[in-house]
């Protein structure tokens, strides 16, 4: 898990999302360890992570490629993950133009779990990287407009990578200025979970 954060605004949305994915196989007990001291932010660079893994046992694999935000027909789709004992869960947001929905899904479950209008930030991922963003929203989101946003997402996913090694140093970063339903497109993904 890492860092997906999107701000809905009353005149457009804007998504960002940083590309590292970390897949790792060991012992559960040293891989949890490993997750823990990742999201909490001691292990704060590339090299430190894998001197870390190799000093618990664990095989890891570390690439700057995962597309985590998308935009689909004008609504903006953000997704962070996290295996644990072979489950993998995720935590969803789907945003448009002056609303924004969030959801859990294990399994062939998808449960929605909180949704709100415009003049928002959401932020999903570890605590390190949430508190972060926090920080970067409380110090620059004042009379916040989306050009605002853009800059806040940016600094965001800049600080996090420098502060932990769960958030690559690239970003994909998406917008969109129209307001479109989000129901048709959260019951299409709720049938496709299952």
């Amino acid at each position: 898990m890492s860092l997906v954060m999107a701000f809905i605004g009353r005149h457009g949305a804007v998504m960002g999302g940083d590309t590292r994915e970390i897949i790792t196989s060991g012992d559960r007990v040293a891989t949890e360890t490993l997750e823990h001291e990742l999201y909490c932010g001691l292990v704060r660079t590339d090299e430190a992570l894998h001197q870390r893994a190799g000093e618990l046992g664990i095989s890891l694999v570390v690439r700057d490629d995962k597309r985590k935000v998308t935009q689909r027909n004008g609504i903006l789709v953000g997704e962070v993950s996290e295996t644990v004992a072979g489950l993998t869960s995720k935590r969803r947001l789907y945003a448009t133009t002056g609303e924004y929905v969030l959801a859990d899904i294990t399994h062939s479950t998808v449960r929605f779990t909180g949704k709100g209008k415009a003049t928002n930030f959401v932020v999903l991922g570890n605590p390190v990287t949430r508190e972060i963003a926090n920080s970067c929203i409380r110090e620059n989101a004042k009379n916040c407009t989306l050009h605002d946003a853009i800059k806040i997402i940016m600094l965001s996913m800049e600080r996090s990578s420098k502060a932990s090694a769960s958030v690559s140093g690239m970003y994909d970063l998406i917008q969109t200025p129209v307001k479109v339903s989000l129901s048709e497109i959260i019951e299409r993904d709720s049938r496709m979970e299952r």
